[in-house]
């Protein structure tokens, strides 16, 4: 160690000005390079918090972080705030059970306080705006919905409407950041939506996100199944239902992921409406029955003359000149009718068929043969390790059961004559993959170890990547050597110079001074070796 800092020391006595500066120079900006990479690497990794805030809640989160000296920094214009990495999860928690933040949009507190002489115009629109507010602070309470807004559409409320099919719309923004919601939690904000506005339908809501995708297209509802995308929506829907019953069913039996299923179904696409009517003429019945009944008398008498005198007071020549005299005519007629009508028994059915029904099914399964353990053999040593499982096939009777089985799960009828392999195709063949390996991580918790590896890496390759350029710089240094200059003065002896400066004039002050300002490392070294040559051969060093 003392030889090394000795030959540093000899090494520095030989630099010139100029190289000595620059050599000082060097070493500060590197000394101060370093230490600005150390504290830099100190300093926390912020993360961020919150995004979007507005001025209240950003105060708010600002204030909260203030009061427990945590350290942090404001961004965005003020409406993101970053804390470090190790508290971010934290103080997340810690500000949602105070209620921070509120969220975007104003909510119901725009009712508070009371506002007379408003128009009703302001006051619809300060309630679509409240319900507006309300809904994008429930949306972002869902997970992994980072902010949201929510627009309204309603038609006006008039007495004479001159559009009668306009309906209430909605719109919904989400911002995910750099994930996806799921189908289920984009049903969900739809739902939610519709049924917090009156005359609102789940169809009429569209769902965006910030990377511009309409992730309510898929779960539009078409009730007669009209476009290709609902019938192939409906049928994997389907699809999948099947065979995850099969699947979930199989794998109690022969263990998980030791069967595929796949199943295709043959969906009717088409409304139909049947009429049908059966006449019973066995049995009839009386509809109406009508009954007349007509019913004529009729007489007639006629006078011709009668006796005058005294004869015709006479009762007896009366009588018989009047029957003589006067005839008589009488009619009598009674005529009735019915006339009755029946009714035939009739019956009249009418079948509507809505689309969507399962027409056909068939499926195909692939099982993994089962692994058996060998026995040992008699004469294995004692704590011989136990045999590797060799797979084993299932006879046709096992087989014929579990396609029984699949059968009667998918609820197949098979017509008379038909075959079960013509529904169900079983076979047992090996599987080239594993399935569910043990021990498998997390995607989301390999990506955050990740991600914290590349944290440390940063941290330290900037030290490392400073440390090389320092020992670079350090080796170039040491291998520069003065530059020999072919001078006159300098290929003097020392005694040659001592005698010429003694008894001559050769070498004169402005010489040596033109020499220094030319190569003063040479001529400092030169000037030593003259006065150490001096010295041991008895010269006063004042003479040199």
């Amino acid at each position: 160690m003392k030889n090394f800092l000795q030959s540093l020391l000899d090494l520095w006595k030989q630099l010139g000005l100029n190289q000595r500066v620059s050599l000082v120079v060097a070493a500060v900006a590197v000394v101060g390079g370093l230490a600005g990479v150390v504290l830099w690497s100190q300093r926390p990794d912020f993360q961020l918090l919150y995004a979007g805030l507005g001025e209240k809640d950003a105060a708010s989160v600002i204030g909260y972080l203030e009061s427990q000296n945590i350290p942090h920094q404001v961004t965005a214009g003020g409406s993101a705030v970053q804390v470090p990495a190790d508290k971010v999860y934290k103080l997340r928690m810690d500000l949602a059970s105070k209620g921070l933040p509120s969220g975007e949009g104003v909510g119901f507190e725009i009712f508070d306080k009371g506002q007379f002489g408003l128009s009703d115009f302001v006051q619809r629109t300060n309630y679509l705006r409240a319900v507006q507010g309300e809904l994008a602070r429930t949306i972002t309470q869902l997970q992994g919905v980072r902010a949201a807004r929510v627009m309204i559409v309603q038609p006006e409320n008039r007495l004479l409407l001159t559009e009668q099919g306009v309906k209430s719309t909605a719109s919904v923004f989400v911002d995910l950041g750099g994930g996806r919601l799921e189908l289920d939690q984009v049903n969900a904000i739809r739902h939610l939506v519709a049924n917090a506005v009156q005359g609102l339908a789940p169809d009429q809501v569209a769902v965006v996100d910030n990377h511009g995708r309409t992730l309510s297209e898929e779960l539009k509802q078409d009730p007669t199944l009209g476009t290709a995308s609902s019938q192939m929506h409906y049928r994997e829907q389907v699809e999948d239902y099947l065979a995850k019953k099969v699947e979930t069913m199989l794998a109690a039996v022969i263990g998980p992921g030791n069967a595929v299923v796949r199943v295709s179904a043959d969906i009717e696409t088409e409304a139909t409406t049947m009429t049908s009517e059966k006449f019973n003429p066995d049995g009839q019945v009386v509809r109406s029955q009508t009954q007349t009944e007509d019913t004529t008398n009729s007489s007639e008498s006629r006078a011709t003359g009668g006796a005058t005198g005294v004869s015709a007071n006479v009762p007896e020549k009366t009588q018989g000149v009047a029957e003589a005299a006067h005839p008589v005519n009488v009619s009598e007629q009674d005529r009735k009718s019915r006339t009755t009508s029946y009714e035939i028994d009739k019956t009249t059915t009418s079948v509507t068929r809505n689309p969507g029904t399962v027409k056909n099914v068939t499926a195909a399964v692939f099982i993994a043969p089962r692994m058996v353990t060998p026995p040992l053999p008699a004469d294995a040593p004692k704590g011989a390790p136990a045999p590797e499982p060799q797979p084993q096939k299932r006879t046709p009777q096992e087989l014929d059961a579990l396609r029984q089985v699949v059968v009667n799960a998918l609820g197949l009828r098979a017509a008379p004559g038909q075959a079960l392999d013509s529904l169900v195709s079983l076979q047992e063949l090996p599987f080239q993959g594993v399935v569910g390996l043990p021990g498998q991580i997390d995607a989301a918790q390999g990506e955050t170890r990740l991600q914290s590896w590349f944290g440390v890496a940063s941290r330290w390759a900037a030290v490392v990547g400073a440390a090389l350029v320092l020992l670079v710089f350090w080796r170039l240094f040491s291998r520069q050597k003065p530059e020999p200059v072919p001078m006159e003065v300098l290929s003097y002896t020392p005694e040659t110079v001592n005698r010429q400066m003694a008894n001559t004039a050769s070498v004169t002050p402005e010489l040596l001074n033109e020499l220094i300002r030319q190569k003063p490392a040479n001529v400092g070294v030169a000037l030593r070796d003259w006065v150490s040559a001096g010295a041991a051969n008895g010269v006063p060093a004042g003479k040199n």
